[in-house]
């Protein structure tokens, strides 16, 4: 078992190229920082528990909790599997102490998009609000318009969708996360993707380069 990192900015479309790639493949499985935090607390985990205690104050979860989190997922994983972590490490502190868990990291991969594409994409994105899939009205529509392909529900845009959000979320990119890009090349585990291709060509790059 080991670990590839996703790296880029929101929007990027990691979260669709991760999941494309572990529906079609049984040895590749997503895991999602948000996905892993709400695992966690449901399954009542040591790691869990503890940081149920911060959500239900409405407090972020320390960094190192989160990595205990990611040491629970990686014991609990057995065979030739592939990890793709998704949300996590966020900036090179939290990739500091992902390494200290012993975590065995094959790769991390950066979706590069720049930040123009990414603006247009992101005012495009839908979401399922029940099975949380997601879609774009121009490079990923949903068979019937406005409505999930999985489940039937009505799609919704996100609040944090907006323009005005999107900027400063770019901004906090930048600053915070866009760091580990030099972190990782300089482990010599960096890999680049273009990730302006469309879903599948992205997909297979991505498949390539991890």
């Amino acid at each position: 078992m080991d670990i590839v990192i996703l790296l880029g900015a929101p929007g990027s479309g990691k979260g669709t190229i991760a999941g494309r790639l572990a529906s079609a493949n049984a040895n590749l499985k997503h895991v999602s920082s948000g996905d892993l935090l709400r695992g966690a607390v449901a399954k009542g985990t040591p790691a869990g528990l503890e940081a149920k205690g911060y959500v239900d104050k409405g407090n972020l979860v320390p960094d190192a909790l989160i990595a205990a989190m990611i040491k629970d997922v990686i014991a609990e994983t057995t065979g030739d599997v592939t990890m793709l972590l998704d949300g996590f490490p966020r900036n090179v502190a939290q990739a500091e102490v992902l390494e200290k868990t012993g975590a065995p990291i094959r790769s991390a991969v950066l979706v590069d998009v720049p930040d123009s594409i990414i603006a247009d994409r992101i005012a495009g994105r839908r979401t399922c609000p029940k099975c949380k899939a997601g879609y774009h009205v121009k490079a990923l529509p949903p068979k019937v318009e406005g409505i999930c392909d999985r489940c039937g529900a009505e799609l919704v845009v996100r609040r944090d969708d907006n323009p005005e959000t999107v900027r400063d979320r770019l901004v906090v990119y930048h600053r915070e996360t866009e760091p580990l890009i030099a972190f990782y090349e300089k482990k010599g585990i960096l890999r680049r993707i273009d990730g302006d291709q469309g879903p599948e060509k992205n997909a297979a790059a991505f498949l390539a380069a991890m």
